[in-house]
C-alpha cells in the first residue's frame, strides 16, 4: 500500500514538474506544448474539431495539447490567450470568436515569439503565422445555385420564399455564406428571401427563431441554415406545426456520426449539407512541420474545398466522415 502510494506521489510530481515547461527533453524525444483556444466547445462541428486535433497531434507522441473554451465569449477568449501567451507555448492555435476583438491579442503572441495558426476564422490584421480554413465564400455560392436549382426542379422554374437562418453576426463564416448565396440569387427575380434571423450557430437558437417565422410567414419553400444545427432546429419547428413537408432544408458542416449533417440528409431531414472541413488536421499538419522542421516556413494560407453532400452520396461520405 505504501508503496503504491509512492509510485502515486511520484507520478503527480513528475506531470507538475512538465505542466510548465515550454518544452523538455523526456525519454530521448523533445516535448512540445501546443496551446488552442477554441471559440465553443457547444457547436457540434466545434467538438468534432477538437476531437480530430486531438487525434491529430497525438499521432506525434511528444505534443502535449491543451484546449480553452471561450464560450462565445470575446472576453473570455482573449484572456485566455493572454493566459497562454504568460505560459509561452511552442505554438498557439486560435479559433476566434469574432474578427475584430481578437485581432490585437493575436499579435501580442506574435510579438512574444509565440508561433499561431489561425483556424478556419479570420482575423481583421493577418496577425498570425499562417491560416487554416475553407472556402465560405465558395459555399454560400454553391448553395445559392442548389436553392435554385432546387426551386426548378420542384416548380419548373427558379422561384420561390427563401428563410436564412444566420450565424454569429461578424463573424466571417457568416458574411461569407451570406454573401455567396445572394451573389447568386439576387439575379433570379422571383426568388425571395423573406425572412433572414440571426441563430447563433445554436439548434434551440435555430428552433426557436423559425417558430417566430413560421408563425409570421405563411409561405416558405427554402430554409437556408449557415449551420447544421440550425436547419435541423428549423426542421424541428416545422415539424412541430406539421410544415416540414411544405419546405426544403440546406444545411452547412457535414459532419459525420448519428447526429451529423450527413445523417440527416439519409433520414431526410435536411435536403442537402455542404461539407465544410474541421481543419483541424492540416492545421495539426502544418503545426508539427513547423515544430519540427528546421528552416519550415508556411504558406501564408492553406484553404481546403467545401464539396456538396445529397442523397446520392450521402452514404459513402458518412463513412469517410465518421471517425
Amino acid at each position: 500500500m505504501k508503496l503504491s502510494l509512492l509510485k502515486i506521489a511520484v507520478v503527480v510530481v513528475l506531470t507538475i514538474a512538465g505542466a510548465g515547461c515550454r518544452s523538455n527533453e523526456h525519454a530521448g524525444a523533445k516535448q512540445y506544448f501546443v496551446a488552442f483556444s477554441q471559440c465553443n466547445n457547444a457547436e457540434p462541428y466545434r467538438a468534432a474539431q477538437n476531437a480530430l486535433m486531438e487525434k491529430s497531434f497525438a499521432v506525434a507522441g511528444n505534443v502535449r495539447l491543451v484546449i480553452a473554451d471561450a464560450q462565445q465569449d470575446n472576453s473570455k477568449q482573449i484572456a485566455q490567450i493572454e493566459g497562454f501567451i504568460r505560459q509561452k507555448p511552442d505554438l498557439l492555435i486560435v479559433a476566434p470568436n469574432e474578427r475584430a476583438p481578437l485581432t490585437e491579442v493575436m499579435g501580442r503572441a506574435m510579438a512574444a515569439g509565440i508561433p499561431v495558426i489561425c483556424l478556419e476564422r479570420d482575423i481583421t490584421q493577418p496577425n498570425y503565422s499562417t491560416f487554416v480554413g475553407a472556402d465560405n465564400l465558395a459555399i454560400g455560392k454553391m448553395a445559392g445555385q442548389l436553392i435554385v436549382e432546387e426551386l426548378t426542379k420542384r416548380k419548373g422554374n427558379p422561384a420561390g420564399n427563401v428563410v436564412e437562418l444566420r450565424g454569429l453576426l461578424g463573424v466571417e463564416a457568416e458574411m461569407e455564406r451570406y454573401q455567396g448565396a445572394h451573389d447568386v440569387l439576387k439575379t433570379y427575380p422571383n426568388i425571395h428571401f423573406v425572412h433572414e434571423a440571426v441563430a447563433d450557430w445554436l439548434q434551440s437558437n435555430g428552433r426557436d427563431r423559425m417558430l417566430e417565422i413560421l408563425r409570421a410567414e405563411p409561405k416558405i419553400d427554402v430554409v437556408y441554415g449557415h449551420n447544421d444545427p440550425m436547419a435541423i432546429g428549423a426542421y424541428l419547428a416545422a415539424h412541430d406545426l406539421n410544415r416540414h413537408n411544405q419546405m426544403i432544408f440546406i444545411g452547412i458542416d457535414g459532419l459525420g456520426g448519428p447526429a451529423g449533417g450527413v445523417k440527416k440528409v439519409m433520414d431526410g431531414v435536411l435536403t442537402a449539407t455542404f461539407y465544410y472541413p474541421l481543419c483541424a488536421d492540416k492545421a495539426a499538419e502544418v503545426g508539427l512541420r513547423m515544430l519540427q522542421e528546421s528552416g519550415f516556413k508556411p504558406d501564408h494560407q492553406y484553404i481546403l474545398q467545401p464539396k456538396l453532400i445529397n442523397t446520392q452520396n450521402a452514404a459513402e461520405m458518412y463513412k469517410q466522415l465518421s471517425f
